[in-house]
């Protein structure tokens, strides 16, 4: 009994006449080729935030655009600082312009130089010597 159900099955499945009544249905892979118009699309103002709904924060910006926002507003208003180098050496005069890289430091009665940023400990205003503990020639 179980092999006539079983031949009755593939007899079935070979049959070409039960294909031949099947429409085949291919989605629109293009909706403006197809609109439909009983539905309306949603901006994407309208959609809800996808970013918070597993619960998980967004990371924070790769940059932040800090060091930029220094750099220009120091040149722009020509600034006198004074860079403090890794080995403790103090470089007075102007930033004239910065890269990814390094800043170039316009120096008066001195030859200009171009500094790596990767050897600056820190950058501070020349008149703010007291506020930074003073230069005592670290």
């Amino acid at each position: 009994m179980k092999e006539s159900m079983d031949a009755t099955a593939v007899g079935r499945a070979i049959d070409p006449e039960g294909f031949a009544n099947r429409k085949l249905i291919r989605p629109a892979l293009n909706r403006n080729d197809h609109p439909r118009p009983d539905v309306e699309r949603r901006e994407r103002a309208d959609r809800p935030d996808r970013s918070n709904s597993n619960g998980k924060k967004t990371p924070p910006p790769e940059q932040t655009h800090a060091e930029s926002f220094y750099y220009v507003k120091q040149m722009q208003s020509r600034t006198p600082v004074a860079v403090v180098l890794d080995d403790g050496e103090v470089l007075k005069g102007t930033v004239e312009w910065y890269d990814r890289d390094c800043i170039k430091l316009t120096r008066h009665g001195s030859p200009n130089l171009l500094i790596y940023k990767h050897c600056i400990r820190y950058i501070y205003k020349e008149g703010e010597e007291s506020a930074n503990g003073g230069s005592n020639g670290q």
